[in-house]
């Protein structure tokens, strides 16, 4: 797979930007921008966002996934997974989407494509017949994915296939479980392989990716080429033109802005960069195996004032929680799925100015955001974009106008309207704010202007 090594060497060569510790290489940038100008959060806006793990149709992976956890760690793996039921119905997927879509909740849902080796999403899931299968893959489509990005979560979650036979490799090691110790060495091309592997499964199920979730420590120690792997298999399987995945989380001070990596070709007709999505929270919602219920109050407290994510809003920065399947069914208690109905609850009560975005579409954003070209000119500002991006919002500092803002794309050009306030922003409007003057419209990839 000659890109992936060819582009790696060219970004190392030619001594580009590197990320902080837990990324890899930026990739190309664009030159420095006027310091009048910013690009903003969109609509001036907080993004907001839900990572759910461990989802799939019908099965319930803690039950299934826990023994084959235990014949490899017995003394770390105790829970009672018989006691646990082996399906999370779709009456349940259902219920859940239906509340999210009522209440604008967006993210990122898991499909993992074989889970636990029981069954395969594209073919057979013997436990549950096929029209149950095709029932629940038409119910992910209809209910879940208007809100929610689709990842594999590789293929099994636990044993290693062998991408020859579809088989699981026979030695039973950690060196052979997903969650472990398998990614250990591995080459970009080699993780490219078993991604693609996943991705395939899913797209014949009907269901389209634009980015991965990585069970465990998958990938943990191969980090460059995980990313290389997520941009090259993302492209090649379901085209996806700014693939995403979701890797780290972090509960510390580190920033948690998405971080745009390896970007190349900005200036061509085939620009290509991959995005880390970051988690601002831990599993405080019932976590993986449903043993031991949340926390509601570690997000937001009771006072709406602290936890973990008014801490990252008050700093403008995008606050994407995560979660586990099985951990907000809890067994049938729902008492995960309560979490998240409460933690929406107290962050729609105490602040006005969040929005809830799908991972690819705070991919998009960013990636938009960061490889921008905006140059300053006698008439306003030249940008050349190698993204579209819907509701790209710009700050300008110090600058006042006497009529309306056009942007001129070719031979179209639309003409903002003014509105009142930053928060009243939306796709071809303006406002003043103080002695700034603040843009929200869709940026057309290639080359464009912002008439003042």
């Amino acid at each position: 797979m000659n890109y992936t090594r060819r582009h790696f060497a060219e970004l190392l060569a030619s001594g580009l930007t590197a990320l902080p510790a837990a990324a890899q290489i930026a990739g190309q940038r664009p030159p420095a921008r006027p310091d009048s100008v910013t690009v903003v959060n969109p609509r001036t806006r907080v993004p907001v966002a839900l990572m759910i793990d461990d989802s799939t149709c019908l099965v319930n992976l803690a039950h299934f996934c826990i023994p084959q956890f235990q014949e490899v760690f017995p003394d770390r793996y105790k829970q009672p997974w018989r006691e646990m039921p082996r399906e999370i119905p779709d009456s349940f997927v259902r219920k859940f989407g239906e509340w999210c879509i009522e209440n604008g909740v967006k993210g990122k849902y898991s499909i993992v494509p074989n889970p636990a080796c029981v069954g395969w999403m594209d073919r057979e899931v013997p436990g549950w017949t096929r029209r149950q299968l095709e029932d629940s893959l038409k119910l992910v489509r209809s209910t879940i994915m208007p809100n929610w990005d689709i990842h594999p979560e590789m293929v099994t979650h636990t044993w290693v296939i062998n991408t020859k036979t579809g088989r699981p490799f026979e030695e039973r090691t950690e060196r052979y479980m997903e969650n472990f110790g398998w990614t250990v060495g591995r080459s970009a091309d080699e993780l490219t392989d078993y991604l693609s592997y996943a991705l395939r499964i899913l797209k014949n199920a009907g269901l389209h990716c634009e980015g991965i979730t990585t069970p465990g420590g998958f990938g943990g120690r191969v980090l460059p080429e995980l990313a290389q792997a997520v941009l090259q298999s993302c492209r090649d399987v379901h085209g996806t033109e700014i693939p995403h995945y979701f890797r780290h989380a972090f509960t510390d001070s580190r920033s948690v802005a998405p971080r745009v990596e390896y970007a190349t070709g900005l200036d061509g007709p085939d620009p290509r960069c991959v995005v880390s999505i970051i988690g601002c929270t831990s599993d405080w919602f019932g976590g993986w195996d449903a043993v031991v219920e949340g926390d509601v109050n570690l997000m937001v407290t009771p006072d709406l004032k602290g936890g973990r994510m008014q801490e990252v809003i008050r700093r403008g920065e995008p606050a994407v929680m995560y979660c586990h399947w099985p951990g907000i069914y809890f067994n049938g208690t729902e008492s995960g799925f309560n979490i998240i109905k409460e933690v929406t609850r107290r962050l729609h009560a105490s602040h006005d100015n969040l929005i809830w975005m799908k991972l690819s579409e705070l991919a998009r954003y960013w990636a938009a955001k960061e490889l921008t070209t905006i140059t300053a000119n006698s008439t306003g500002l030249a940008l050349r974009a190698p993204y579209a991006c819907p509701e790209f919002t710009v700050k300008l500092t110090g600058r006042q106008i006497t009529k309306p803002p056009v942007v001129k794309a070719g031979q179209s050009q639309v003409t903002l309207t003014e509105v009142k306030a930053p928060l009243q922003l939306k796709a071809n409007t303006w406002c003043r704010q103080g002695s700034d003057l603040l843009t929200c419209f869709d940026l057309p990839k290639g080359e464009s202007a912002l008439v003042l």
